[in-house]
């Protein structure tokens, strides 16, 4: 999948140790002296001792952050479609895998939301087995994911029901919209934000490129529940209520946006410059974890995340 040159170019970045990359070289059909070449020249041009000195994470780390997000994503997704999710051989890798709690199929009464969720949910399914390629051995596992009880707990601080009612994402097509609604925006936003922290320009135009599919997908899911607001205004109240929820989790600063009333539409949320806007992974972790407080477990990752980057940020104002 990937040409020589990035094998040498980003082998330090791409593996947690040298054990990785000499296993990443085997599995890349290096051996001898192009592959002890190659390990001298990538280990001459950085290192992941380096990267950790100077405070930025690893390509890999990097990576593997949003590989748990996208097992999440491909775990939502693919249970609605199909009622079951991501097969075994996908799923293991470094860390503790755990397993994933609730989820089943969604009876879709419209055709074309169904065949979005199709759609999507194969695009995630790809974005995780291109991710773990990348990777190779330095892949972590699939994390103990939640879509049960997760959502109900996001539903309540939205204010979506009360404080001891429940929430099935999974009951209709609506209130899967609304679970898709709580991901999308977010993805986008978070590879927003990682993308200056990577070094090596084939990761980069990788994660550009996974960036500008969870876009499209943002956009689908947003104009898809502006179009059900015409019939049921609600709808808009309900995903500002979702919208302002996940500003609360990640921070102080008002940069989420709902999709508008039915006055004035808010398909594609940017800034005054027209762009989108950008999250830390301390702040998507703020979210996932449903919790403003830095931790290291919640909401739909009730056991953490696997990898290095798995701690959220203190966003409680006094």
């Amino acid at each position: 999948m990937f040409e020589q040159r990035f094998i040498f170019d980003a082998m330090s970045r791409s593996a947690e140790n040298a054990v990785d990359r000499r296993r990443f070289f085997r599995a890349a059909g290096l051996s001898g002296l192009t592959a002890g070449a190659a390990f001298v020249a990538a280990g001459a041009a950085a290192s992941p001792a380096a990267a950790e000195e100077s405070g930025a994470p690893s390509d890999a780390a990097i990576l593997n952050f949003a590989l748990n997000l996208e097992y999440l994503e491909a775990e939502f997704y693919i249970r609605a479609v199909t009622g079951i999710g991501l097969p075994d051989n996908m799923t293991t890798g470094t860390g503790k895998r755990g397993p994933v709690i609730g989820g089943r199929a969604v009876s879709f009464k419209t055709p074309l939301i169904r065949k979005y969720a199709e759609e999507i949910a194969g695009d995630e399914k790809t974005h995780v087995a291109f991710l773990r390629s990348a990777l190779g051995s330095a892949a972590v596992s699939r994390p103990r994911i939640s879509l049960d009880d997760s959502f109900t707990a996001a539903a309540r601080a939205a204010g979506l029901i009360g404080p001891h009612d429940k929430f099935d994402v999974y009951a209709n097509e609506v209130n899967f919209l609304f679970g898709a609604f709580i991901f999308e925006d977010v993805g986008v936003t978070a590879y927003k934000g990682a993308a200056p922290l990577i070094s090596n320009k084939t990761y980069l135009e990788a994660a550009a490129g996974l960036l500008a599919v969870e876009a499209y997908h943002a956009g689908i899911i947003r104009t898809t529940l502006y179009a059900l607001g015409v019939q049921t205004p609600s709808i808009y109240t309900t995903v500002q209520k979702i919208s302002d929820a996940r500003d609360s989790l990640a921070g102080t600063t008002d940069l989420d946006q709902g999709i508008g009333t039915a006055a004035v539409a808010n398909l594609v949320p940017t800034d005054a410059n027209g762009l989108a806007f950008s999250r830390t992974a301390a702040q998507v972790l703020n979210i996932v974890y449903l919790d403003s407080e830095q931790v290291t477990s919640g909401g739909f990752f009730p056991a953490g995340v696997n990898g290095t980057i798995n701690t959220s940020g203190d966003n409680d104002v006094d």
